[in-house]
């Protein structure tokens, strides 16, 4: 079984730079499609970014396509979500989520294994 611990949110304001760290421990996170998804108050939990367990492919949802980049470092097992340009809109809980199933699905349930999540505040 997979754990996963986000960490890395903040209060910023609008425009900044942030950077989230998913920490995979039990199995290398290459044995996984990986993913972080984000729920604001109020709101359904949405797709944001998914990682293909070899790193090679990613996907984005198109409200941050260009301005968040997932990735991951192996020797760390850690995968990370680059955010720049932050906007207002993205104030919301960032969870880290890991399926098994071999495509990006946006559907938060087709992801098997998720973290408690991180608050991200942006200010404008």
């Amino acid at each position: 079984q997979v754990q996963l611990a986000e960490s890395g949110g903040d209060s910023v304001q609008a425009g900044d730079s942030l950077r989230l760290s998913c920490a995979v421990s039990g199995r290398p996170f290459s044995a996984y499609v990986m993913g972080w998804f984000r729920q604001a108050p109020g709101k359904e939990r949405e797709f944001i970014a998914a990682l293909s367990g070899r790193g090679s492919s990613t996907n984005y949802a198109e409200s941050v396509k260009d301005r968040f980049t997932i990735s991951g470092d192996a020797a760390q097992n850690t995968v990370y979500l680059q955010m720049n340009s932050l906007k207002p809109e993205d104030t919301a809980v960032y969870y880290c989520t890991a399926t098994t199933l071999v495509f990006f699905s946006t559907n938060r349930r087709d992801w098997y294994f998720w973290g408690q999540g991180t608050q991200v505040t942006v200010s404008s």
